[in-house]
C-alpha cells in the first residue's frame, strides 16, 4: 500500500514539475512586450510631447490659412474654453481678445505658477509655440492638451483666435529667399565658428616671436 501510495505521489510530482516547465517555457515563447504607446488614439490630440518646433514662420502660415478651419478647430477646445466676449472662464480662461494680452492676465482665472512666471505677451509666434507644445513652452502649466502638431492647423486656429476679439495685423510673410539665405547663414557660422578659434592660438603663436 505505501509502495502504491509513493508510487501515486511521485507521478504527480512529476507531473506537477512537467506543467510548471511548460509554462515558463510557453510565456518565454508567447511573450508579447507591453506596448509603448497606447493601442487607440483620441480624435484631434496629439499623442507624444506634441508637434516639434514650427519649421515655416508664422506669417507665411497665417498668409494662406483658412479662418473656417479655424473655427472648426477651435471646437475641440470648447470642452475647456468660451470664447465669446464676456463668457466665463471654464476649466481653462474665457479667451476673447487673447492676441496681444499679457500671459495669464485674464481676470478671475487661477492660472498655474508656471504661466504667470513665464511672462510676456501672447504674440503670434507665443501662441504658435504654445499650441504646438504647451508642456514644452511652460512646463508645469495646466494645460493637458498635448499640442497641435499641423502647422496648417496652427495657422488656422490662430487667425480665428485673432479676429474674436483682438484684430491685430498679422506678421509679413518671409520670402523663401530671404528665410533660405537667413538658414544658410546660420549654418555657416555654425560650422566656421571652431575653426576660427582654433585658429586664432596659432596666429597668436606665429606672431609672438616678433614681439
Amino acid at each position: 500500500m505505501d509502495d502504491r501510495s509513493n508510487t501515486i505521489a511521485g507521478w504527480v510530482l512529476a507531473g506537477g514539475i512537467a506543467a510548471l516547465g511548460l509554462s515558463i517555457a510557453s510565456g518565454m515563447y508567447f511573450h508579447s512586450p507591453a506596448p509603448h504607446e497606447p493601442g487607440y488614439a483620441i480624435q484631434g490630440v496629439e499623442s507624444g510631447e506634441g508637434g516639434g518646433e514650427a519649421a515655416v514662420p508664422i506669417g507665411n502660415m497665417m498668409a494662406t490659412a483658412d479662418m473656417t478651419k479655424g473655427e472648426a478647430i477651435f471646437k475641440k477646445c470648447t470642452a475647456c474654453h468660451t470664447i465669446a466676449q464676456g463668457g466665463p472662464n471654464g476649466i481653462g480662461p474665457n479667451l476673447w481678445a487673447t492676441v496681444g494680452k499679457p500671459l495669464a492676465s485674464h481676470a478671475g482665472f487661477a492660472y498655474s505658477d508656471a504661466l504667470k512666471s513665464k511672462g510676456g505677451t501672447w504674440t503670434f509666434e507665443a501662441l504658435n509655440e504654445w499650441l504646438t507644445n504647451p508642456k514644452k513652452y511652460a512646463p508645469g502649466n495646466k494645460m493637458t492638451f498635448a499640442g497641435l502638431g499641423n502647422p496648417e492647423e496652427r495657422a488656422a486656429l490662430l487667425l480665428y483666435l485673432n479676429s474674436q476679439g483682438s484684430n491685430l495685423p498679422l506678421p509679413s510673410p518671409v520670402e523663401a529667399a530671404v528665410a533660405d539665405a537667413a538658414a544658410d547663414e546660420a549654418a555657416a557660422a555654425a560650422g566656421t565658428a571652431p575653426a576660427a578659434d582654433a585658429a586664432a592660438p596659432a596666429a597668436d603663436a606665429a606672431a609672438a616671436p616678433a614681439k
